[in-house]
Parts: structure tokens; C-alpha cells; sequence
């Protein structure tokens, strides 16, 4: 195994499998099933999820919407969208906790560091949810700030591409795909791997990225087995 403890990420666009929005319980149940199958091998995952199914802050400031109350509701999607993974986890009988950055504190428990950890140490799936807690910060942002918190080796964000190019490869076939880039080499080339904040914060914590296909069934394992799947990020 390549990695022991590794932060999923997720984005809430994932969730809706073909629909147009909301949730889409047979693509939950799909990576239920993905994370059981590393869950059994002994690694420890910390999973966080968007919330681009239900509320995007940025598209509500758009329309003329306070960007801080349109942040907020931001937040709480990501939380629906964990309370809907923990169910589709549970049904997978693997046990889990949902933590917080806002106090929620009837669906969730707050987000506690030390406690993390320790639920990851037993073997528990811990899905963060809220975001930082804070407007104006993206899930990207959370997940690189919460991988560094809890020491995971790792950042996987699954993606429907099969990691970065050098153009979009859904409009341009003539684009290269990168299986191993570093981080100034992405900055240099103008890539969209995540928001610049949650990118630099990566960088400066020498924290590896791997962007993959989470939507192909088994490339998550193939990940943690070391496989060369999708596109590596690092110095």
C-alpha cells in the first residue's frame, strides 16, 4: 500500500450522478462501496465534499445575493451532502463521523482535531463538513487545510477527468494529459488543479495531490495500491 491515511475530496457535482442537481443515491452507494474496499485494506480516510449540487455561494453573489449568507448556505449543502455519504457508508457497514466547522451540533459532531484522528485510528471513515467555517473560503481550501491537520499522506480528488491536461479534454482532443507534474510547473502553465489558496497552502505543506477518474469503478484502490492512475502533484 502506497498510502496509509489519505484525504478524499469530493466534489458535490459528483453526488448527482446524471441528474441535473441534488443526489443521486445509486452514485453514493458506488463510492460507498469504492471506500469500503481501502477501508478494508487498513487506510484510514477522511472524506470532504462540495456543495455544487444543492448551493454554490459564488452563483448566489452572482444574482445578487450577499456572498457571505450565500457562503453560508454553501456550508450547510456540504453538510447535507455528508449526512447523505455517512447513510450511504453505513449501509456499507462501515462506521463513521461526521464533523462540522459550523456547530450543527444535532446532525454533527464539531470539528475537534484530536478527536479526529483518533476516530481515523479505529478504523472510522470521518467525513468534515462546513467547509472552514468561514465565507470566501472554498471546500478545496477545507480539504488541504483538514489533510494537514490530521497529517494525511495524501490528497485524492476525484474527478469525472482522468487527471490534468494541458487543455480541457472534454472540448479539445488534441489535449495532453500530465501523469506526473510539480507544483510550480502547474503555476507556470496557468493549470486548474483547485482555487489558488487551497493550491499554495498544498505547496508550502509539501502535500501531494493526485487528481483521478472517481466515477470509474476500482481507480480509488488502484490509487492507494500506487497504481499509476490520473495525474500526481508534487515538489
Amino acid at each position: 500500500m502506497k498510502f496509509k491515511r489519505i484525504l478524499l475530496k469530493l466534489s458535490g457535482e459528483a453526488l448527482m450522478g446524471e441528474r441535473q442537481y441534488g443526489i443521486d443515491p445509486e452514485r453514493l452507494a458506488e463510492y460507498a462501496q469504492d471506500i469500503k474496499q481501502i477501508t478494508d485494506l487498513g487506510v484510514e480516510v477522511a472524506v470532504v465534499i462540495g456543495g455544487g449540487n444543492i448551493f454554490r455561494g459564488v452563483a448566489g453573489a452572482s444574482n445578487g445575493m450577499d456572498r457571505v449568507q450565500g457562503d453560508h448556505m454553501g456550508m450547510l449543502a456540504t453538510v447535507i451532502n455528508g449526512l447523505a455519504l455517512q447513510s450511504a457508508l453505513e449501509d456499507a457497514n462501515i462506521p463513521t463521523r461526521l464533523q462540522s466547522a459550523i456547530k450543527i451540533n444535532e446532525v454533527a459532531e464539531p470539528f475537534i482535531r484530536r478527536k479526529a484522528m483518533r476516530h481515523l485510528q479505529k478504523g472510522r471513515v470521518v467525513i468534515f463538513g462546513g467547509g472552514t467555517g468561514n465565507p470566501y473560503f472554498t471546500t478545496d481550501s477545507a480539504a488541504v487545510l483538514r489533510a494537514i491537520e490530521i497529517e494525511a499522506d495524501v490528497i485524492l480528488k476525484g474527478t469525472r477527468v482522468d487527471g490534468i491536461y494541458n487543455a480541457d479534454p472534454e472540448k479539445d482532443s488534441e489535449a495532453v494529459k500530465f501523469d506526473h507534474i510539480s507544483f510550480d510547473e502547474v503555476l507556470k502553465k496557468g493549470l486548474k488543479v483547485m482555487d489558488t489558496t487551497a493550491f499554495t497552502l498544498s505547496q508550502e505543506n509539501h502535500l501531494p495531490i493526485i487528481v483521478f477518474d472517481m466515477n470509474k469503478k476500482g481507480n480509488l484502490l488502484k490509487v492507494i495500491l500506487g497504481e499509476n492512475i490520473g495525474t500526481t502533484v508534487n515538489l
